[in-house]
């Protein structure tokens, strides 16, 4: 990539396409979302080669708990074993590792497992990577603003300073504190929708949706990404 391309510090991905990518084949949706960890792999490692600081994946949503019992356990196990089997890189490229949604519907193993990557990797400083799980943007929003309502009646005292406060200070409520937000949120396999995915987090991404189901989603295609999103002009609503 050229020197002079605008390198996003933030990149989100919304995973989509196992299912279908396994059905080409003739397998089980499961067979997809295994495939679908060596793409996480490698848009990874792509992350820290081009000089991303931060790659979230939209892993699981709270609507995806109405799936099939099997998948849904499939699913957590592959959670599990990837934990386990990509801990060593992780510490190895310095990936941080960090699990943001409802994690009170996670079984208690998952989440000693997730506490305890996350304790493993805290200090490590070159990509940070936020796996959204049991995630969704419209349960974000009502938890912050219950967060906030809560600070209201529990200090008074700081009643008019909160009342005051606008649209940046709102979001130290959110589960995505002091992470900044997405410049670019890309969306495989042809769907063109954010899903309740980072409602308010998203108001000024680019977007990039493209055909390519989620297990084919490599380094070529992370990259070939960044090279779109460095043609966008962002002008936050200004005019240049």
């Amino acid at each position: 990539m050229e020197e002079n391309k605008r390198i996003p510090a933030h990149v989100s991905i919304i995973m989509d396409g196992n299912g279908r990518w396994a059905e080409e084949r003739g397998k089980e949706r499961v067979y997809g979302h295994a495939a679908g960890v060596e793409s996480v792999r490698a848009c990874t490692e792509a992350a820290v080669e081009t000089g991303v600081r931060y790659l979230s994946l939209f892993a699981f949503s709270e609507e995806n708990w109405n799936r099939p019992e099997h998948e849904v356990h499939t699913l957590m196990e592959l959670m599990v074993k990837a934990m386990k089997d990509e801990l060593p890189v992780m510490m190895k490229n310095g990936v941080r590792f960090v699990v943001l949604g409802n994690r009170s519907r996670l079984s208690p193993s998952l989440n000693e497992m997730i506490d305890g990557c996350m304790e493993e990797t805290s200090a490590n400083d070159r990509l940070v990577l936020i796996i959204f799980l049991s995630y969704s943007g419209k349960w974000d929003i009502l938890e912050a603003a219950k967060k906030y309502a809560r600070e209201i009646v529990e200090h008074p005292e700081r009643r008019d300073s909160l009342l005051a406060m606008g649209t940046d200070g709102f979001g130290r409520y959110l589960a995505t504190d002091g992470i900044p937000d997405p410049d670019l949120i890309i969306r495989t396999s042809g769907e063109c929708r954010i899903s309740n995915y980072l409602l308010w987090q998203a108001a000024y991404s680019e977007f990039l949706f493209t055909d390519v189901l989620w297990p084919d989603f490599r380094k070529e295609e992370f990259r070939q990404a960044l090279q779109e999103y460095a043609k966008r002009d962002r002008r936050y609503g200004k005019v240049k």
